[in-house]
C-alpha cells in the first residue's frame, strides 16, 4: 500500500515526544551542558542516574577515541565487570585499538608482545583468524599507514569501535525515559493508514 506523502502532514506529534527523542539522542552522545541546559528549558524532569553514568561513558568513549584503549577496557570492567567477558568482538576491537597505538607509535616488540599474550587466545575462533592477520600485517610495513590495511589505524575505526563501546554499554543500563523512534513511527504510520481507510 502506497501512502500519500501530504497525509503525514496532518500528523500531530506530542511535544514531550520531540522532547523525549532529543533528551535520548543528547544522552546517547554524552552531551552533558547541552542535557542540563535542555532540560531547564523544556522543565523536563532530570533523569535518575543518568549524568553519573553519562559521565562515566564519557570519560571511557574518550580513552577509546584517544588511543588508551587498556583505560577505556579498565573503566568499562568497572562499571560493567561482564561486559566484555560476554561481548568477546567488542573485547577484540578495544584490544585491537591498544595494538594499533603501539604499532603507530613504533614500538614493534611491545606491539607483537602484547599481541602474543592479548590477542593470540582469540585466534581459537575461525572469525578472528582473518583480523589478526591484518592486524599482525601492519608489522611488515614500516609505514603502515600507507599499508592495504591502513584503515585500522584511523579515527573511522576508533569512532566506530567506540560506538560499538557506546551501543553495548547503554545496552546494559537501559534508561526508562528513552523514547524509541520506532514508537513514533508507528504511531504515525498507524495514523495514516486510518486515514487512508477513511478516504
Amino acid at each position: 500500500m502506497d501512502v500519500d506523502p501530504r497525509h503525514y502532514e496532518n500528523i500531530a506529534i506530542n511535544d514531550n515526544d520531540i522532547h523525549n527523542i532529543v533528551l535520548s539522542y543528547l544522552v546517547h552522545n554524552c552531551y552533558k551542558e547541552t542535557v542540563d541546559s535542555f532540560i531547564s528549558c523544556t522543565g523536563m524532569k532530570q533523569p535518575a542516574d543518568c549524568l553519573e553514568d553519562m559521565e562515566k561513558r564519557k570519560s571511557i568513549l574518550h580513552f577509546a577515541l584517544e588511543g588508551n584503549a587498556l583505560k577505556a577496557v579498565e573503566l568499562t570492567e568497572e562499571l560493567a565487570d561482564d561486559l566484555l567477558e560476554k561481548n568477546k568482538d567488542l573485547h577484540f576491537d578495544l584490544l585491537s585499538l591498544h595494538f594499533v597505538e603501539l604499532v603507530i607509535s613504533r614500538k614493534c616488540t611491545e606491539a607483537l608482545e602484547f599481541a602474543q599474550t592479548k590477542l593470540t587466545p582469540f585466534g581459537k575462533v575461525q572469525k578472528y583468524v582473518e583480523k589478526l592477520e591484518d592486524f599482525m600485517a601492519l608489522l611488515a610495513y614500516e609505514e603502515p599507514e600507507k599499508s592495504p590495511m591502513f584503515h585500522l589505524l584511523s579515527l573511522e575505526y576508533r569512532q566506530h569501535v567506540a560506538d560499538s563501546l557506546n551501543r553495548a554499554i547503554l545496552g546494559l543500563f537501559p534508561m526508562l525515559f528513552f523514547f524509541c523512534i520506532s514508537d513514533i513511527y508507528l504511531q504515525c504510520h498507524r495514523n495514516v493508514t486510518y486515514e487512508y481507510l477513511l478516504a
